[in-house]
């Protein structure tokens, strides 16, 4: 199927917080599944932990769908802690994608990234039983997963949490992110069935620089938007 979405100028840069953000990309995830046609098929939003939870949660109320955490672990590259040459996402069992270029920058090998990913795990499946408890994740198969992030550097997160999505049998992924590096996008848009990104600055630096306030999520903040989504269910 065609891409979905696309590049969208947010009216508002930088944005206030991720709250605010969501409810922007939120209409704009809206208008593109409405262009395709889609708005009516089964849809799962799918919030990349921690940060992408605030953003996922106020996509979800647009698309009046259900959403869950999805939990991701970057590994940063040597004294750089923001930024990832690889990262690990929860799925059965978790995956690990590298960043290849960035790797060649930072000077860092595949095993070695390999063996910064293993670590990362112990803290991955503490996170799936804090986020969960004894709750089934939700059923993708035959839906529109829409992967949300509250913002995409290098991609290695997303891209993990793609492959996760997809062997959850979705039929199609919708990468969804209001700020994002355009060679970024570009790339995914080449392994996703579309992107929404409401903007692409030319100079990108960090996430947390195209927003006005970006304190970190903390475990409990996640844990009570998704209690609150349990205890509105029959």
């Amino acid at each position: 199927m065609p891409a979905v979405g696309g590049t969208m100028a947010a009216m508002q840069f930088p944005f206030s917080d991720r709250e605010a953000a969501g409810r922007l990309l939120g209409e704009a995830v809206v208008q593109a599944l409405r262009q395709q046609r889609l708005e009516k098929q089964p849809t799962v939003v799918l919030a990349l932990t921690r940060g992408g939870v605030p953003v996922g949660v106020q996509v979800a109320r647009a698309l009046g769908c259900p959403w869950e955490p999805l939990v991701v672990r970057k590994v940063a590259a040597p004294l750089q802690s923001e930024l990832a040459v690889g990262a690990v996402a929860d799925g059965d069992p978790p995956v690990t994608v590298m960043d290849r270029q960035t790797m060649t920058m930072c000077g860092v090998d595949e095993a070695w990234v390999q063996a910064h990913a293993q670590e990362q795990i112990p803290e991955l499946l503490r996170r799936r039983k804090l986020f969960f408890g004894e709750r089934p994740r939700l059923s993708l198969r035959g839906k529109t997963a829409v992967v949300v992030d509250d913002g995409i550097a290098t991609g290695a997160t997303v891209r993990a949490a793609v492959q996760v999505v997809r062997a959850r049998q979705a039929a199609r992924v919708v990468v969804a992110t209001p700020v994002a590096p355009a060679g970024v996008v570009s790339v995914l848009r080449a392994m996703v069935d579309g992107v929404v990104c409401l903007r692409t600055p030319e100079n990108f630096a960090a996430v947390g620089w195209h927003y006005v306030r970006f304190p970190q999520v903390q475990d409990d903040e996640v844990c009570a938007a998704f209690k609150t989504v349990a205890e509105a269910l029959p």
